[in-house]
């Protein structure tokens, strides 16, 4: 049996369901434009090359976003910046859907991901303080809600196109629901002002680079942590389906059920992981989430089955699943002044991640085999167990000045 937690205030309730209803939206605008990839691929007339241009540039507005978003952040409160994100990724859903060339496709991204990294960034603040507030962990919750989201948002923009909407009527219907999600969040968040400074180490002001060397190193330390470990989870997004089709020489429809187990298994993990992390502590929970997370990547280099290949992506789904969320409350709680900036140097080091690891992979896969390659995630899950330890300990009960 756990500690005994005491009781939450209704306020409290209220602010961790504007959480969830913020990373609903996410999950599920994002599901809603990658579901729909196809379609506006189709529709704006561009290849491969293009529409990889294009998908780099929806990760540039992100990046940008959240980078300004942490200065913005600690001056006005991630309330406002979760409203203006909303609000930003809201409308810019249904661009994809008006746009008539790449060039166009490549502007509507842009916006889409400013709005998607604003509150990608702003939603992880809210989540650290509402979990501070609670004193004990639930962040991996949220990160939970936002795969129910993506799930949900995938349904919806398969109903749609079951029902034969065209594609710019399936973007705005998705605008309708995201537009709901965000009423139903931005008034329940917490406001600017609530709590009161939190214990402990704290940077000077708002700038990282003015922090104390320590706090500094602590920092890059977390943000190359986020990098290598969410590089390796995106090694599932991308590559699973098409690696049971290479080497184990599954149809492309029975491969697919590769990402689908790791999917399940990783939002399983994230619902299960806040009670593990309250029971062994954070560290614990990342050093040990990266050792089955490793444990499964290796059944799946050396699996000569379908089956074991599929044992061995919920293996790596639900090892990985609680990692990225540490991680990001450990940076959350490492300031009360500059909290919005240090989380965005956080969130933006998993993101590029995210985003640079297709290529990276591929890049190794071109010339020793997308199995082989699959050896890197597996190397970093192993920098992952030896790094745990900058996670450290947390006050979680304690609030900040600002929201």
């Amino acid at each position: 049996m756990g500690p005994q937690q005491p009781p939450v205030a209704a306020r409290l309730r209220r602010a961790r369901l504007g959480v969830v209803s913020a990373f609903l939206l996410a999950g599920f605008a994002a599901a809603v434009w990658v579901v729909n990839i196809p379609a506006v691929q189709q529709q704006v007339h561009a290849g491969k090359a293009v529409l990889g241009l294009d998908l780099l540039v929806f990760g540039l507005g992100s990046v940008v976003a959240m980078q300004v978003g942490g200065h913005l952040i600690d001056r006005w409160g991630s309330r406002r910046i979760v409203a203006g994100g909303a609000i930003i990724l809201v409308l810019a859903l249904a661009l994809p859907g008006l746009a008539t060339s790449p060039v166009t496709l490549g502007l509507a991204l842009f916006v889409l991901g400013l709005g998607n990294g604003a509150l990608d960034l702003a939603m992880n603040d809210q989540a650290v303080l509402v979990e501070r507030d609670y004193g004990r962990p639930i962040m991996s919750s949220f990160h939970a809600c936002y795969s129910l989201g993506g799930a949900a948002g995938a349904l919806f923009a398969a109903g749609s196109q079951a029902l034969r909407l065209g594609l710019e009527q399936s973007f705005l219907a998705g605008c309708v629901v995201a537009a709901v999600l965000a009423a139903i969040a931005v008034p329940r968040l917490l406001p600017v002002g609530h709590g009161r400074p939190a214990p402990g180490a704290e940077l000077a002001g708002t700038s990282v680079a003015s922090a104390p060397p320590s706090l500094w190193r602590r920092v890059v330390i977390l943000a190359a942590l986020a990098f290598v470990l969410m590089l390796a989870e995106g090694v599932a997004n991308d590559w699973s389906a098409l690696q049971a089709v290479e080497r184990l020489h599954e149809p492309h429809a029975l491969a697919s059920f590769a990402y689908g187990v790791f999917a399940i298994f990783m939002t399983t993990g994230r619902l299960l992981a806040d009670r593990i992390t309250n029971r062994i502590g954070p560290v614990r929970l990342v050093r040990f989430g990266s050792a089955v997370a490793a444990v499964g990547m290796g059944m799946i280099i050396l699996s000569a089955s379908y089956p074991l290949t599929l044992v061995g992506w919920g293996v790596f789904g639900i090892g990985i699943s609680g990692v990225a969320p540490q991680i990001f409350s450990a940076a959350g709680n490492l300031s009360k002044s500059g909290q919005g900036v240090v989380l965005s140097r956080v969130v933006s080091a998993a993101y590029a991640g995210q985003l640079v690891g297709p290529a990276i992979i591929g890049w190794i896969a071109s010339s020793v085999g997308l199995t082989t390659s699959f050896v890197l995630p597996l190397v970093l899950l192993v920098i992952g167990i030896a790094g745990a330890g900058a996670i450290g300990t947390r006050a979680a009960a304690a609030p900040v000045g600002r929201v």
